[in-house]
């Protein structure tokens, strides 16, 4: 497996991903990775290297804010909520994150997932409700807050969701609802709710970063596996 960085643009403005592509020269199934608030840390890029290293998969962690550079801690809420707002600029950023995973020579276009942490979640569910072409959504701690009522009918992937049953930002009328949205819509989806687990459940360097921020190594372990398992029944 080999790891760099990619730069592309949006309007102009520049963006830098990180891409994992493991050994040998046959297409794989793609994997887009988006992350969390925080911005392109270490944590996204260690994901797309596992998802290349222990999965054999390529995998592409995309850049939401620009440059690659996880912004100053103080702008970050202001960055993050903006992009909440607005679908439209949300679903476009994910939009070209996979466009530069799928143009790479080894993508397998028909077995495509992207899996996102946090607010990298709600990306990836913008992406299914957008309609894009991906067989499989993951969000780990993932907002589950639709934008855009009616979108959902779009996804035409299998979802999955890992949630913390503690995490003071995803309450459990934000997961009831999104059930609401996904049995309405026809969508094969699943939901893993893990005790003990509050937000960033996955990520070590946001342990005790805000109340309820902890990380949960059972939850991180369990909801991987169960990542793996969805990607092992859809593409083959």
């Amino acid at each position: 497996m080999h790891s760099e960085d990619i730069e592309y643009f949006i309007e102009g403005v520049r963006y830098l991903g990180h891409l994992a592509v493991p050994d040998g020269t046959d297409a794989r199934p793609a994997v887009l990775v988006c992350h969390e608030g925080p911005g392109l840390t270490g944590h996204p890029k260690a994901r797309a290297r596992r998802l290349a290293d222990e999965l054999g998969y390529l995998a592409f962690a995309l850049d939401y804010y620009g440059d690659g550079v996880p912004p100053p801690i103080d702008e970050m809420p202001a960055l993050l909520g903006a992009l909440r707002d607005d679908p439209t600029t949300t679903r476009q950023r994910a939009f070209a994150g996979l466009d530069v995973l799928l143009a790479h020579p080894r993508a397998d276009r028909g077995r495509v997932g992207v899996i996102g942490y946090c607010f990298g979640g709600t990306m990836a569910l913008e992406l299914g409700r957008a309609g894009a072409a991906v067989q499989a959504i993951v969000g780990f701690h993932s907002g589950l807050a639709n934008p855009s009522p009616g979108d959902e009918v779009r996804i035409t992937g299998k979802v999955l969701v890992c949630i913390g049953v503690d995490d003071p930002i995803i309450p459990p009328s934000q997961r009831a609802t999104f059930e609401e949205e996904m049995n309405a819509a026809g969508v094969d989806w699943q939901m893993i709710l893990y005790s003990g687990a509050g937000h960033s459940f996955t990520n070590k360097s946001m342990d005790g970063s805000r109340p309820g921020f902890v990380y949960h190594e059972p939850s991180d372990r369990r909801s991987w596996q169960a990542m793996v398992n969805l990607f092992d029944e859809v593409f083959g």
